[in-house]
């Protein structure tokens, strides 16, 4: 491999760990309705498990409520037994044409536990694009012991796989601010 490929891979991985990141704090509930809560909610819809999204649309009416409409109105009642099931401490309202989901407000308890959720994801999202370092920088040794490329490239490659990490942990680390104000101030 070359220093460009293992960097280039690098900075790939890298990136996928900011997306993982970044799509967690999207499934963390804070008071604000949003359409990634329900991502989890699976529906038993003609004796086939599918995802909530499959069988419905899923609208955000407002800051605080959830609007689901299914596309076959035979399916309210499966829908809403998925969301009860899901445990995700929502109480679906079904009006026999829609459902809709009011999402109530936290508590100052529950603010500082998703906190602490919402720090936790993002330290993972930090020691993962850590370990991609490290073994990048084990590839460039490799490499370099092998004879495929020289100290100086071997070096300079360090040197930019260490700039990456920098760029992403700071990247993680924005995300979980805005997370922190998100749950803060809603």
């Amino acid at each position: 491999m070359t220093v460009n490929e293992i960097i280039k891979e690098a900075e790939s991985r890298m990136k996928k760990a900011v997306e993982v990141v970044r799509d967690e704090f999207a499934h963390l509930r804070t008071g604000k309705a949003s359409p990634a809560l329900l991502d989890i909610v699976k529906v038993e819809y003609y004796g086939t498990i599918l995802p909530i999204k499959q069988v419905a649309n899923i609208l955000v009416h407002g800051s605080k409520t959830l609007v689901i409409q299914p596309w076959d109105k035979s399916a309210l009642g499966a829908i809403e037994k998925g969301i009860q099931k899901a445990n995700l401490g929502l109480n679906p309202v079904n009006d026999g044409n829609i459902i809709r989901i009011e999402i109530p407000p936290l508590t100052e308890e529950r603010r500082k536990e998703l906190i602490k959720v919402a720090g936790q994801i993002a330290e993972n999202g930090r020691v993962s694009v850590r370990t991609i370092r490290r073994e990048s920088n084990e590839s460039l040794k490799k490499a370099e012991k092998e004879g495929e490329i020289g100290e100086d490239e071997s070096f300079s490659g360090q040197k930019r796989i260490q700039e990456l990490t920098d760029k992403y942990i700071t990247e993680i680390d924005k995300l979980l601010k805005l997370k922190e104000e998100e749950i803060m101030t809603i």
